[in-house]
């Protein structure tokens, strides 16, 4: 057969991967990057295509083509977990924010990922705590970078509890504290507020600002359970009884 002959029998060969769902080991082997991302978007795959579209090397080395294998709602799930293993990081990310991707395995990639922050370069920890999942976003808060724990702030998916959960943390630092005390958003939750009069790096302006907006019993009880400094309790104790 002659060259010409056989990139034809090659690219009808593809074509049938492509059309049919079922496609075996035998029509696997010829996907090149591009037909076998354009497979992985059909959602009627078997797991038996996708078992071995994984053990396909030449497949494999497409970190896109990973990446939607691990996505794919059919893939097995010790290939699932296998290729999870493999990721690079912002491949991780991309699949723990993938919506067709189920919740354990969102939370094992979250979970690599946290992992993997003690290790990453402060450019990455940036781009995590920008755009990465609720979970990478709270544990990008207590960074050592204060620039990381400012971004993590603005990321879209933070919740309020992952807030008060950093703040209540031993480790939380002054810098994040008083990012908090001053953020337009956040700094205006009850809860917030709240959970920054316990804390022992809340700056006094903003403790009394806060304590301005309580009613006195309530007041008096955060001071009694709180780790600010003895200096600014008796400042708010004071303001508090010319309140009553």
């Amino acid at each position: 057969m002659d060259a010409e002959g056989s990139q034809q029998e090659s690219s009808v060969a593809r074509q049938r991967a492509l059309a049919d769902a079922s496609a075996g080991p035998d029509l696997i082997p010829l996907l090149n990057e591009d037909l076998a991302l354009a497979l992985l978007n059909r959602g009627d795959l078997p797991a038996e295509t996708l078992e071995h579209l994984s053990q396909n090397p030449a497949a494999m080395k497409s970190r896109k083509v990973c990446v939607a294998l691990a996505a794919h709602p059919r893939t097995p799930r010790h290939v699932a977990l296998r290729l999870l293993r493999q990721l690079y990081t912002f491949d991780l990310m991309r699949l723990a924010l993938h919506p067709a991707v189920a919740a354990d395995l969102k939370r094992l990639a979250d979970g690599q990922l946290v992992a993997r922050l003690a290790s990453v370069t402060l450019g990455e920890r940036l781009t995590l705590a920008r755009r990465g999942s609720q979970t990478v976003a709270a544990a990008l808060l207590l960074d050592k970078e204060a620039r990381v724990s400012h971004t993590a702030l603005e990321n879209s998916r933070l919740t309020e509890s992952a807030i008060i959960k950093a703040l209540l943390r031993p480790n939380a630092r002054a810098a994040f504290v008083e990012a908090v005390c001053h953020h337009p958003k956040w700094s205006v939750r009850r809860e917030i507020r709240l959970t920054l009069l316990r804390s022992p790096h809340t700056p006094l302006a903003s403790a009394l600002e806060f304590a301005r907006t309580l009613p006195p019993p309530i007041l008096r009880d955060i001071l009694h359970a709180s780790r600010l400094p003895e200096r600014i309790k008796t400042y708010l104790r004071n303001t508090l009884k010319e309140r009553t």
